[in-house]
């Protein structure tokens, strides 16, 4: 199969413009494919697709799909390249109609953005169907002609981590436990010889004192993980490293607090964080970023039992500071609190964690944006113009004082795990417990709850466990590595 795109006319009327690939096609078959086009309908709207049969014994089906207007740059009111996401979008539409057709291998117009296209073809055909005996046949993309290989590749990269982020995440709590989410990501980086990992039992946990991660894990059979994950990709193994931290609750009942059962399936994906940053930096090292990195990611499962946390137990963190538990369901802020004073060992030059931490988050932003509570205007730049290039966008929120007295005026310790007015600001409430275990001048907190998941939102996504913001954090990365080079 041939996946080409074609731009909507400038004006209402005219003939609407091929890609080079298109035009290049086009004479191929002695302009069929323009004739065909005319006479079969409207012009082609933005995402809209036509499937043609029989055009070229090469290509037995082609499918041209809509990719709106030719020069679509950064659109300032949407914060994000238009261009990039509606190759991505457009590219998805067509490979999975490629796929409907059972055609095993699809060429891609690379559409003036390989890469761009490579993400879309990759991240619109991925589906987690494991466990099915009844799958969709698989599909190979490759990029239609060579020009732009080197940028369709490191597409196919970005996209590969993002999906590896939504496998960890769709997958089954009962195959997905601790022990096995840090040894599938120890598997996906046995291949690199600058990545060392380290996946330490309770009993390590136990002696770093990290009580407040202890305490969420104690009400589960399964025993906590603490992950970490150092890539050694800097010209020197000394220099100071980014600092990736990631929630990793592999089943998220809500403890004593018990959830609502409506959804608590869902909550397989409460380690998005853990499975976010992992992503990110095995994508780093398939991408050989010439920068040092360390992932850190406490696992573990929130499940109410007789040795669960009670609302109302005081629990002891890492940096000595005491901790009610107002709300067993508030735990993710419980164990990042510890693995946050952990990070301060490295000597960072950036601290950011990710964590799926508040309904509130999806609340706020529902679905298009992660939220963002960052102590430095350097780090959120880097992320936001991150973001744009991405199309996983970012926005930022407030850490104001505010926030912070509603978590520390506590009657039994120096914090409660919620705020005093509960619903009110409850994901900046969130960001402000956090902050207190943060004495580093470059922290970034990324709440996101709300881009967990995907209905129907993102085009080149199908329904499903969304592996936001991968891309982000891996161009984060790139963005910083190159900062450190220059």
């Amino acid at each position: 199969g041939l996946v080409l795109g074609i731009y909507s006319s400038e004006k209402d009327e005219g003939a609407a413009q091929f890609t080079s690939a298109g035009d290049a096609f086009n004479r191929l078959v002695s302009g069929k494919l323009r004739e065909l086009l005319s006479v079969c309908g409207p012009p082609l709207k933005k995402g809209k697709t036509r499937v043609f049969h029989g055009l070229h014994q090469d290509f037995p089906s082609v499918v041209v799909v809509g990719l709106g207007k030719k020069n679509a740059g950064v659109n300032e009111q949407e914060n994000w390249n238009e261009g990039k996401e509606n190759i991505r979008a457009a590219v998805a539409v067509g490979c999975r109609q490629i796929q409907d057709l059972e055609i095993p291998c699809v060429e891609v117009d690379p559409c003036g953005d390989a890469q761009a296209a490579a993400e879309g073809a990759v991240l619109g055909l991925h589906e987690y169907n494991e466990l099915k005996q009844k799958k969709k046949p698989v599909v190979t993309p490759q990029l239609h002609g060579s020009a732009e290989s080197e940028a369709w590749q490191k597409g196919v990269t970005y996209a590969e981590g993002q999906n590896l982020a939504r496998y960890l995440m769709e997958a089954p709590a009962n195959y997905v436990t601790p022990i096995k989410f840090a040894e599938h990501i120890e598997q996906k980086l046995r291949s690199f010889s600058n990545v060392k990992v380290h996946i330490r039992p309770e009993s390590w946990i136990a002696t770093q004192q990290m009580g407040a991660f202890l305490s969420v894990a104690k009400g589960s059979a399964e025993p906590p993980i603490f992950l970490e994950i150092h890539y050694l990709g800097g010209a020197n193994t000394n220099d100071s490293p980014l600092v990736f931290v990631g929630k990793g609750v592999t089943f998220d009942s809500g403890g004593i607090s018990l959830k609502p059962s409506s959804g608590m399936d869902a909550m397989r994906a409460d380690m998005g964080g853990a499975a976010t940053v992992c992503s990110a930096i095995v994508t780093a090292a398939a991408l050989n970023l010439p920068l040092n990195i360390i992932g850190l990611a406490p696992l573990c499962e929130n499940m109410p039992s007789g040795k669960a946390n009670k609302p109302g137990d005081v629990v002891r963190a890492k940096n000595g500071k005491t901790i009610q538990v107002d709300n067993t369901d508030a735990e993710g802020r419980l164990l990042l609190a510890d693995a946050l004073c952990y990070a301060h060992n490295f000597n960072a030059r950036a601290i950011v964690n990710a964590a799926t931490l508040t309904g509130a988050m999806d609340v706020a932003l529902g679905s298009a944006a992660t939220g963002v509570f960052t102590n430095s205007s350097w780090l959120w730049t880097h992320l936001y113009e991150a973001s744009i290039l991405t199309g996983d966008r970012v926005w930022r929120m407030p850490l104001f004082e505010h926030y912070t007295k509603q978590v520390t005026d506590c009657p039994l310790a120096d914090l409660s795990n919620i705020g005093k007015y509960s619903r009110a600001g409850g994901a900046c409430t969130a960001a402000a417990f956090l902050k207190e275990f943060v004495t580093a001048s470059h922290w970034a907190h990324l709440d996101i709850a709300g881009v967990m998941s995907n209905k129907d939102e993102v085009p080149y996504l199908r329904k499903g466990m969304a592996g936001r913001p991968t891309r982000t954090l891996v161009e984060f990365a790139a963005r910083l590595s190159q900062d450190s080079h220059n």
